[in-house]
């Protein structure tokens, strides 16, 4: 199961991937609103076994203490080069909108190629660094998390501190437009596509 909701001033998506037969479910970039994420999977009946990070800029990551109060044992993971912006907030860019969001540490960090099993549901990690050095997307059998690294119609900026344009698109030419076109893709804003529709559509990529 896969389901997001938009949460925050910035719009970002928060998604929920669950195995339904066992009730495991990860949260990836619960970036606010994290009562109302609470209730979210109060309302599933699900266990959450991780809290899942694409990167570590803000609007992703502003709800993580409040979810690690709300749902008690959970693992909290985001990849080595974007580690530092859970505990810095210029490193994340809440400083520069006046929330200076400082939060603990993650429980463990994400590396490319790593499997994390959800119940009897797997998701891998991919690394595609460029929007931040540590942006990573999440492929399950069911469809791909892009964080920001990936738009309907559209990649991620690259004009934040630690950003690279050549590194990013680099990724998802080499890592992501490879996938099965009919694969779905759930980016962190926006509408979800298909990895056809962005080899063929998206004008960063033509």
């Amino acid at each position: 199961m896969i389901e997001g909701r938009a949460m925050g001033a910035m719009g970002a998506n928060c998604y929920l991937y669950a195995c339904m037969e066992s009730k495991q479910a990860v949260i990836i970039d619960p970036g606010a609103d994290g009562k109302r994420i609470y209730n979210w999977v109060l309302e599933k009946g699900l266990k959450v076994n991780y809290i899942l990070l694409t990167h570590g800029h803000v609007d992703h990551i502003g709800a993580v203490d409040e979810l690690r109060g709300l749902l008690g044992e959970v693992s909290v993971g985001i990849h080595a080069g974007d580690e530092e912006m859970l505990t810095d907030a210029k490193k994340n860019l809440s400083s520069y909108l006046g929330s200076n969001v400082v939060l603990q540490s993650a429980d463990f960090l994400l590396q490319d190629g790593q499997e994390l099993s959800i119940g009897q549901q797997r998701l891998k990690v991919i690394s595609t660094p460029g929007h931040s050095p540590g942006c990573v997307c999440f492929l399950s059998a069911e469809g791909l998390f892009s964080g920001d690294t990936l738009f309907a119609g559209s990649i991620g900026r690259t004009d934040f501190p630690g950003g690279s344009l050549d590194q990013l698109l680099k990724g998802v030419k080499e890592k992501l437009l490879v996938l099965p076109e009919n694969t779905k893709v759930y980016p962190g804003h926006g509408e979800a596509t298909t990895i056809a529709e962005e080899k063929r559509d998206n004008p960063f990529l033509l």
